[in-house]
C-alpha cells in the first residue's frame, strides 16, 4: 500500500538504511543517498519504531522521499515557491539580550508564500540573503487582516550581511 505524503519521512524517530549492491549497509538522508537509490545502486529502507516493535518499509516512492527531505523542491509541502522572496522584517519588540548571538525577528513575506517548512525557508534565506535562521528552536505565525507574520530567531550578524 502506497503511503505518499502520509508516510512519516521526517519524523525524528524514522531511521533510514541504505543497502548497496555490494552488500554494504549505511544510513543517511542526503542527496547522494537519494541519487544512488534512483540510479539503482542501492535500495533505501526506513525503520519506524513503535512502542513494542519497529516496522521496516522499503522506500519505493523516491520522489516523495526527496520532497520530504528538501532534496526536490515541493511548493505544496513547504508553502514556498522556488524564487527570490520579497521579505520585510523587523526586530521583535520583546526583551532581547544584546549579548545573544541570535535575535528574535518578525518576518512578513510580500511574495504570497507561506512558511510550512522552517528548514526549507532557512536554506532559501541563507542562499538569498545570507541569513542564519535558527531551525532547532520554536517559531510561530500570526495571521490577521494585514497578512501573516512569522516570529523566528536569526543569527544577529547574518542580518547585517
Amino acid at each position: 500500500m502506497a503511503a505518499g505524503r502520509a508516510f512519516p519521512y521526517t519524523a525524528r524517530t524514522t531511521c533510514y538504511i541504505e543497502i548497496h549492491r555490494d552488500g554494504r549497509v549505511t544510513h543517511g538522508t542526503d542527496r547522494a543517498t537519494y541519487e544512488r537509490a534512483v540510479a539503482g545502486e542501492s535500495r533505501l529502507y526506513a525503520v519506524w519504531p513503535g512502542n513494542w516493535s519497529s516496522d521496516l518499509f522499503m522506500i519505493d516512492d523516491l520522489d516523495e522521499y526527496a520532497k520530504a527531505h528538501g532534496i526536490k523542491h515541493d511548493v505544496q509541502r513547504t508553502g514556498l515557491a522556488d524564487h527570490v522572496h520579497r521579505v520585510r522584517w523587523t526586530e521583535s519588540d520583546g526583551d532581547q539580550n544584546p549579548r545573544s548571538p541570535y535575535v528574535d525577528v518578525e518576518v512578513v513575506l510580500d511574495c504570497g508564500c507561506t512558511i510550512e517548512s522552517l528548514g526549507v525557508f532557512a536554506a532559501q534565506m541563507r542562499e538569498q540573503k545570507g541569513w542564519a535562521v535558527a531551525t532547532s528552536v520554536g517559531w510561530s505565525r500570526c495571521s490577521g487582516p494585514e497578512g501573516t507574520t512569522y516570529s523566528l530567531r536569526v543569527r544577529r550578524k547574518s542580518l547585517a550581511a
